[in-house]
Parts: C-alpha cells; structure tokens; sequence
C-alpha cells in the first residue's frame, strides 16, 4: 500500500469501561487510537477544497461539504470555516469559495441559504472590492459573487422553489398561485437570474485563450469548473421563462409582453452560442452532456407552439474510479453487535474451546516456548490476513456504493428524460386530438358539400333530359316560343333573388362578427374596470395603514403617559418608605428610653407609674400621625389623578372650541371636503365615544384605571374636532338646506363635547357624566353625510346628457349674474366713496370684471368644444347615447362646471366683503386663485376626448391663458390696493435707550422666526389639504378610469 493512498485503518482503542473496541483511522488525516467526527472531517473537506492553488475543486471534498451540512442541517461549520480564509487578499481563494458556495445553494441542506441570508451584505462589499481589479480573477470574482447574491434573493423571495431548481410543471403552476400578477413578476426575477448566470458565461470564456487547449490545463478547469453549475441553471431557468411566456401570453395582451419577448430572444441567441462552445470543449465532455438548444426560438404569439417546446435535459454521467476518489464509508465506533460478529467469526475458524483458551496453557503447560512464539505468529499473520479481507472487502462494498450511486444518478436522468418525453406525447396526444377533431369537422362539412355537389348533379342530369326532349319538340314548339321567353325572365329573376339572399347572408355575417367584435371589447372594459377596483382597495388599504400608524402614535403617547404616572407612584412610594424609616426611628428612640427607665428603676420607682401613662400617650399619637400621613397620601393621590383628568380634559376641551372656532373662520371657507371622508371621520368617532364609555366606567369603579381614560379623552377631541372640520368642509360643497342642517349639527355636537368635557372637570359631577348626547349628534352627522354622498352613478345615463347642458348653462348664467354684481357694486363704489378708498375700489372690481369676462369666453369655447367632441364622436348614435357611453367624462365635465359657477359666486361675495370693508385682500387673492383652478379643471375635462389639432380646442387654449392672465391682473390689482390701503406706522426711536432698542430688535426678531414657522406649517398643511382634495376628487369623479380610457 502506497503512502499517497488515502485508506481507513481500523485501530484498536480502548472504552471508557476498559472494553478493547475498534474504530476507523486515516492514514494521513488522524493518528492510530482516534476517531474524526463529521464536524472535523468537514472542517478538512473545506480547507482542502477552498485553497490557493489554481486548480479545479475535487469533487470529493465538495461531496463532503455537502454531506456536511446535511448532517448538521445547517451551514454553521462551513461559515465558521469560511470566515477564517483571506478571502479579500487572494483572488483565486475567493474564486473556488464562490465554487463551492455554489455547489451547497444547489444540493445542500435546505437551511444552508438561511444561515447564508446573514453574510449577503459581506458578499456584496467583496463583490465590489474585487470589481476594481480589471486583470485576472478580480472580474471573475466580482460577477460571481454578484450571481450568488441575486441566486440568494430569488430564493428567499420564492421558496417554492429548490436550490437545484428542479420542479414539475404542477409546482410551477403553484408558484404563481394562479395569479397573473405572480407569473408576470415571477418571469422578470429569472430575467435578472439567468442574465447574471449568462454574464459569468461570458467573463469566464473571454478571459480564457481559445487559440491554446485551456481546457486540459489546471488553470483553465479551475475558471471551467464553476461553470457546470451555472449549465444546470441555465436550463432549468431557460425552460420555466418558456413555459411562463406562453402561460402570459394566453393571458395578456401580445403588445404588453413585447418587453419580455425582446429580451428573452436577446437571452435565447447568448445561451445557444455559450451552450455549443461549451459542448465543444473537451473539459466537458467527460464531466456532463449539454443540450442543444433549437435553431430558432418558440413562437409565443401562437399557442400551439408550446407542445413543440423540448425541455433541455443536462445528463451528468456515473463518475469513474481514479485515485482522486475514495471510498464514502460511515465512521462510527465498533458496537456490541460488530464485536460478537467479530468473535463468531473467530470461533468459526479457530472452534469455541480455542476462542475461551486461545493459547492452549491449561493442556500445554508443557509446550516449548519456540513452538508458542510460532503458533503467536501463525496467528498474528492470520488476523493481518483477515484485516487485509476485510479491508478489501470494504473498498469493494465502497466501490459499489460508488458504482450504484452512479447508476442511480443515470437511472434518473432516464426517468427525467422519460417524464419529459411522457408530458411530450401528452401534449402531443392532446394536439392530435384537436386535429382529430378539426379533421371529423371538416369530413362532415365535406360529406355536406358532397351531398349538395349530388344533388346539384342530378339536378344537371334532369335538366339535360329536360333540354334534349325540349330540342326533339322544338319543332312543334315554336308557336310557344314567347312563353319560354317569359319563363326565361322568370328564371333570371330568380337568380337575381338567390343573389340578394346570398348578399344578406353576407351582412348577415359581417354584423355577426361587428357583434362578437363589440362584446369583446366590452368583456375587456370589465376586465380593466376590475383592475380599477383593485387599485382603489390597494389605496384604501394604504389609507387603513396609515391610520393605524396614527393610533399607533396614540398609544405610544398614552403608554408615556402612564410611564409618568408610574413615576410619580414610585415617588410617593419612596415618600412612604422615609416616612416608615422615621417610625423604625422613633421606635428606636422609644426603646433607648425604656432602657434609661430600667437603669433608674430603682432611684426613681414613685414616678414609673407617670412614665409608662405618658409612654402610652405618645404611642397614641404615633399612631394617629401615621393614619392621618396615609390617608392624606391617599387623598393626595386621588388628588392628583383627577389633575391629570382635569388636565387631559381641560386640553381635550380646548381642541373641540378651536375646531368651533375655525368654522368661523372666514380662511376656512376656501376648504372643502367630500362626504365619504366625512362618514369614515364620523365612524372612527362613534367606536372612540364607545371607548370612552367603557374606560369611564371603569375608572367610576376604581380611580386606579384613569391610565385608560386618558388616551381615550385625548383620542376623542381628535376625532371629534377631525369630524367638525370636515363636516364643515363637507357643508362648502354640498347644497345649501343640506349644508345647513350639516353645519348646525356639526356645532350642535361640538358643544355637547365641550359640555361632556367640562362636567368631567368638577369632581361633583364627574359620576354623572354621559355622552350619548355627542353619540346622536355624530349618528345625525352620518345620516346627512350619507344624503351628501355623490349620486353621479345613481343618475340615468339618458339623463346625463341634459344635466351637462342645464350645467354649462348654469355655469354660465353664474358667471353672467356675477358680472352683473361686481357692475352694480362698482356703481355703489363711485356713488358712495372717494379719494384712495374709490381708486382701490375701481382696480380691484375692474380687474374682477375682466376675469368674468374671460371666465364666460372660456365656457363658450369650451361648449364649441364639447359640441365638436360630440359630433366627432357620436358616429350615427345620438347625443345622449354619447354621453351616456362616456359616462365618466360627462361627468367630470358636470363636476368642473359646478367648480366654475361655485368659484364665481365666491369671488363676488369676497369683491363684496373687500369693497364694504369687512373683508380681506387675501381672501379676495385666495378666490381668485381658486377659480383660475376650478377653470383649468374644465379645461383639462374639455380636452381629454378633443382632437389635438382642433381648432375649437385652440381657441379654449387661448381662453384658458386669457383667464391666468386675468387672474394675474386681479392678484396683482389687489396686492397694489393692499400696500396704498395700509397705513405704515413709524416708530419713534428718539426717546429710546440702546437697551430698550435691543430689547425690541429680539423681540421682533424672535416675531419673524414665529411667523416663518408658522407660515411653513401653514403652506404644508395647504399642500396637504389640496393633496387630499384631488384624491377625494378623483375617486368621486372617475379622473383615473377616464386617463385609463
């Protein structure tokens, strides 16, 4: 036996119990008498295979690293091996790391990719280290790395999938839960996967010299050696993109997958020319068998071609016995059982007297001591004999292994193969069977063609008859001759008749297919009206998250809330705990004066009696000071508590009476809201009052509970202000009785809250406290907002029509009735004032006069518009069946001609307030921005459906830039009014002193920091506002299903 042979000696060792047992031994790995664990043989497997020499891995080392992990279940030995190797220092270390990293994501334990999830960041940093280097392995390493760390991410996002990516179709199907979306996304990540797979094919094969054989060369296998891994990738990604593609394009439309045909042809045409340079090479042929790819790639448009699609199969054959590899044999110690084997066997040679005396010394005391030494040494050559067969033995069972092992590999690639061809003649079964059937089809319609040719025949038959009796009379027919005649004509009327039948069946068919044609593309509106309502649950979805961040923050505030409570019990606890020190101190005290007493017993006996009675009497006391401190820390408690009641309830209070008073608040008018947001505020606010009532009564039950009415008092004010706001939003936009009775209510209900709130704050009237009240009032606020609610949908489609006319007319009987005021306010103007006031006066109502103007040539031009967009349209239908086809732009352009008429009457009412004096410049400015708005959403309305280069849609174009430009002129009329009006107040700084001066220069500075701040919060509570306001809008309206039309 030569030194360089790797063999398993078994040792003679001895037990803990002094039992001689035999356990297996390498003749390199391990000294005589030890055993190696899976661990340690593990540990060696890894540092043989990941090491510095430019040389392929062996197989056998790789085996073992991933029998390893199957035996720990895990990657933990190979990490820990791993993290110890200067990976970042030697290019070809890392190299041959990535190698077998690869090999255990593949056939490892399924546990090998989550303890590998937690180095990705690490693999990422080297990936971009070595990417710095341009020469040698710092690319190879540096894409390699990028492919186990994409192979990781894929993995982890589908666990359905293996690491060796082998499934059935079923699985496949699975996969994507039946869900387009899932296959749609699914197909893209094996896009990235086999795009970084094909990128390392390249980077290795351009970095090799194919003018030299490098693939006999130990450098060349060790850049050659990954790449068997990344060729049984490749085809098992290149077949489920197949499968995939044609499983999306039954699915979709041919034009929305052009994307994914692009790059999958891309794809196809790389991996063919990689597979067959790959099979060219001799490295490969002995190690695995690559397919051939077809020469043109599937056709996905037609889905027949999918039974013509052959599954790749890679075939890796049984590995052949060299001296690289070894037995795989079980090291495990000799049992009980291997020992009796063992001892029968020699019973079975030696017999069962010589095995209980071996050597014979009961009968052989006399034997000469030459002749023991020989039988010793006939033995010991016996059992080498034996050792050396069971040795042989072994390497033989271990071949088999080997040899079976391989032929079962073989076995299942045929079993693969023979699956594969099995699904190919299911799939070519069915495909028959829909020919068969189209051939049964056309032999019936060809047996009736035949039978009509029959009959058309024997028709020509008699007719021929009919002609040759018809030429023996003619003779003694021709006094008949003018009746033939008119027969004649008969006929050809007749074919002409058969000709307009035949004419009509042809319309006939044609509309049958317009028909077919229109139900198509209205099963297809549905399907995209579904998607529609699927983004709207997404979003509602998002807007429920969001509020459960919000209640998430309450909490968090209310849990630190009872955290300071608990502080403030543990300082009264310590407070307690002084005050129990002091009594131990007194008690003290107390017993040193007993002490005294005793000691001056005998001097003093007539005044023991007066002693022990005042003794008594300042325990007495004692007593008495203790309850009395308990019950005023108690009291003191409770005093506290109902502070922080009263605290939470005086702020609670103060939220509700600044939402009552912003609904005053001219500012606040330009808000609007919808009644959908106005029922979800009103539903949240109902289940907190239910909160409340709970948390109430458990806190009258036991003032220890006040932790759980705190929250949901401030809660409360929340959402009850929340509500109020938007209710008064709500009443902006609603119709007027409506809108009344909505924002009586919505005060009416504020001041139960506050009322609610208040009683709470008397301790008289804390027990008595109900706020079913502020329960009706929220129950009455939801009724009118379920009145208010938009009943666009709810309106006869042939009632559409008119309503956009009655709108466009009002709009612009609004505007002209808005002209008409500002003119007779500016008459008023002139008649009753003077001087800079008139002058002011004049600018601003002039300027609002020519934004009236310009508001009523924008709606004509857009009526001009929407006639050309109707008649354009409409095709032979009529005007209503337009509008109530497009019934979501009719209404929008119904949603912004009411924005336009509303925004004009405000901009009157705000002219009249400025010019009266009671209003504000910025309310005037406000307006005016707000109707420049209202005119571009009629604009944006007019011009979805209009034609680009019509000539109507340029005149309202031009309409549209006239009414910026007038409310520019409005804005900046009232900005020059504002800055004339306004007195300037000068200071006098002469009596002053320099400390008075700074004093006033922080004071206004510390003024100009607040109002920034103030106006930063301002203009993102706008933008939030105008946020929300389009989204409402939008969902009301139907803007987003018009832009998906």
């Amino acid at each position: 036996m030569s030194p360089g042979s790797s063999r398993t000696w078994w040792m003679p060792t001895t037990s803990q119990k002094g039992i001689q047992q035999w356990a297996p031994s390498s003749w390199h790995e391990q000294r005589p008498g030890t055993w190696m664990g899976p661990s340690h043989r593990q540990t060696v497997s890894i540092n043989k295979a990941i090491n510095a020499q430019e040389v392929a891995v062996k197989e056998k080392h790789a085996r073992t690293c991933i029998l390893g992990t199957h035996h720990e279940k895990g990657a933990q030995t190979f990490w820990s091996v791993v993290n110890r190797l200067p990976l970042s220092g030697n290019a070809v270390l890392c190299w041959k790391f990535c190698h077998v990293f690869h090999k255990l994501l593949r056939d490892g334990h399924s546990n090998v990719l989550k303890d590998s999830m937690r180095y990705k960041n690490e693999l990422s940093d080297m990936s971009r280290m070595w990417g710095h280097l341009s020469e040698g392995y710092g690319q190879l390493c540096s894409i390699y790395l990028k492919l186990l760390r994409t192979k990781m991410e894929f993995h982890s996002k589908n666990p359905r999938f293996p690491g060796n990516l082998q499934m059935s179709d079923r699985q496949l199907e699975e996969a994507g839960e039946n869900d387009v979306n899932n296959f749609f996304q699914l197909t893209v990540e094996m896009f990235d996967y086999l795009e970084c797979e094909l990128n390392l094919f390249q980077t290795v094969f351009s970095s090799l010299d194919m003018s030299r054989s490098v693939s006999v060369t130990a450098a060349g296998q060790c850049r050659l050696a990954p790449l068997i891994q990344v060729i049984l990738d490749c085809s098992h990604l290149y077949d489920y993109t197949v499968k995939l593609l044609f499983k999306l394009h039954s699915c979709l439309p041919a034009d929305t997958l052009q994307g994914h045909r692009d790059r999958f042809l891309e794809q196809f045409r790389k991996l063919k020319d990689l597979f067959y340079r790959s099979s060219n090479l001799q490295y490969f042929k002995r190690l695995i068998q690559i397919p051939q790819l077809p020469e043109n790639p599937p056709n996905f448009l037609r889905a027949s071609a999918l039974s013509e699609h052959i599954s790749p199969v890679v075939v890796i054959p049984a590995e052949a016995s060299s001296p690289d590899s070894e037995p795989i044999t079980d090291l495990v110690e000799m049992d009980t059982a291997s020992q009796s084997l063992f001892d029968n066997k020699f019973d079975d040679i030696f017999g069962s007297s010589f095995s209980s005396d071996p050597f014979n010394f009961n009968s052989q005391n006399g034997m000469n001591k030459d002749d023991k030494d020989r039988l010793i040494e006939r033995l010991y050559g016996e059992i080498a004999a034996l050792k050396e067969e069971l040795e042989n033995f072994k390497a033989e069972s271990a071949r088999g292994m080997v040899q079976l092992r391989g032929r079962t590999s073989e076995l299942e690639a045929e079993l693969a193969e023979q699956r594969h061809l099995k699904q190919q003649a299911q799939d070519e079964s069915e495909f028959l069977r829909a020919e068969l059937e189209e051939l049964k089809k056309q032999r019936e319609d060809t047996e009736k063609a035949q039978r009509s040719l029959t009959e058309i025949e024997r028709r020509a038959q008699a007719n021929e008859q009919r002609y040759s009796k018809l030429k023996e009379k003619y003779s003694e027919l021709v006094q008949n001759h003018a009746d033939l005649l008119r027969k004649n004509a008969e006929v050809t009327k007749q074919v002409t008749a058969a000709r307009q039948a035949q004419g009509d069946v042809e319309r006939e068919k044609k509309e049958l297919e317009d028909s077919f044609q229109r139900v198509s593309e209205q099963a297809q509106r549905k399907s995209q009206e579904q998607a529609e309502v699927l983004d709207t649950l997404k979003r509602e979805l998002a807007a429920s998250r969001q509020e459960m961040q919000v209640l998430q923050g309450t909490l968090e505030s209310s849990t630190q809330v009872g955290a300071e409570q608990s502080t403030r019990i543990a300082g009264l606890e310590q407070e307690r705990d002084s005050l129990s020190q002091a009594a131990e101190q007194h008690r003290e005290e107390m017993a040193a004066l007993r002490a005294e007493l005793q000691q001056l017993q005998d001097m003093l006996s007539h005044e023991q009696e007066s002693s022990k009675m005042e003794l008594e009497t300042l325990q007495t006391q004692l007593k008495d000071k203790q309850e009395s401190r308990e019950r005023a820390l108690q009291q003191r408690l409770d005093e506290e508590q109902f502070a922080l009641l009263q605290g939470t309830a005086r702020e609670a209070e103060r939220m509700v009476q600044d939402a009552l008073s912003r609904l005053e608040d001219p500012a606040h008018i330009s808000c609007t809201g919808s009644a959908d947001c106005l029922l979800s505020r009103t539903l949240a606010a109902s289940e907190c009052v239910e909160r409340l009532q709970d948390a109430h009564s458990k806190y009258l039950s036991s003032h220890g509970a006040v932790g759980s009415l705190l929250p949901c008092l401030a809660l409360f004010a929340h959402l009850v202000s929340d509500t109020l706001l938007q209710g008064s939003a709500t009443s902006h936009v609603a119709p007027m009785e409506p809108a009344d009775r909505l924002l009586e209510m919505c005060k009416q209900c504020g001041s139960e809250a506050v009322s609610y709130l208040s009683t709470l704050q008397d301790p008289g009237t804390v027990e008595g406290t109900d706020c079913s009240l502020v329960m009706t009032c929220l129950g009455q606020i939801s009724a009118i907002g379920e009145e208010l609610r938009p009943r666009g949908l709810d309106i006869k489609q042939e009632e559409l029509g008119d309503l956009v006319d009655k709108e466009m007319a009002a709009t612009a009987a609004a505007i002209e009735t808005a002209a008409a005021r500002i003119e007779e306010m500016l008459s008023k103007a002139r008649a009753g004032d003077t001087g800079v006031k008139l002058e002011v006066n004049e600018r601003i109502l002039g300027s609002c006069t020519g934004l009236m103007q310009a508001i009523h040539i924008l709606v004509l031009a857009s009526k001009d518009l929407q006639r050309e967009i109707v008649e354009s349209g409409r095709g032979a239908a009529s005007p209503k069946e337009f509008y109530a086809k497009n019934s979501r732009w009719t209404e929008g352009l119904i949603s912004a001609s009411k924005a336009v008429g509303w925004g004009a009457t405000v901009l009157v009412d705000a002219a009249d307030l400025v010019v009266q004096g009671k209003g504000t410049f910025k309310e005037l400015m406000v307006c005016s921005r707000e109707i420049a708005a209202s005119t571009a959403q009629l604009v944006a309305a007019s011009k979805v459906k209009a034609d680009k280069d019509s000539a109507n849609l340029c005149k309202l174009q031009q309409a549209s830039r006239g009414v910026n430009q007038a409310t520019a002129s409005v804005v900046a009329s009232t900005k020059a009014g504002k800055s004339q009006v306004e007195e300037k107040d000068s200071m006098d700084f002469s009596s002053m002193t320099l400390t008075q001066i700074k004093r006033q220069e922080m004071d206004s500075q510390v003024r100009v920091l607040e109002l920034e701040n103030q106006l930063q919060k301002e203009r993102q509570k706008l933008g939030e506002l105008r946020k929300k306001h389009y989204e409402l809008a939008g969902v009301a309206e139907g803007w987003e299903e018009d832009a998906a039309d």
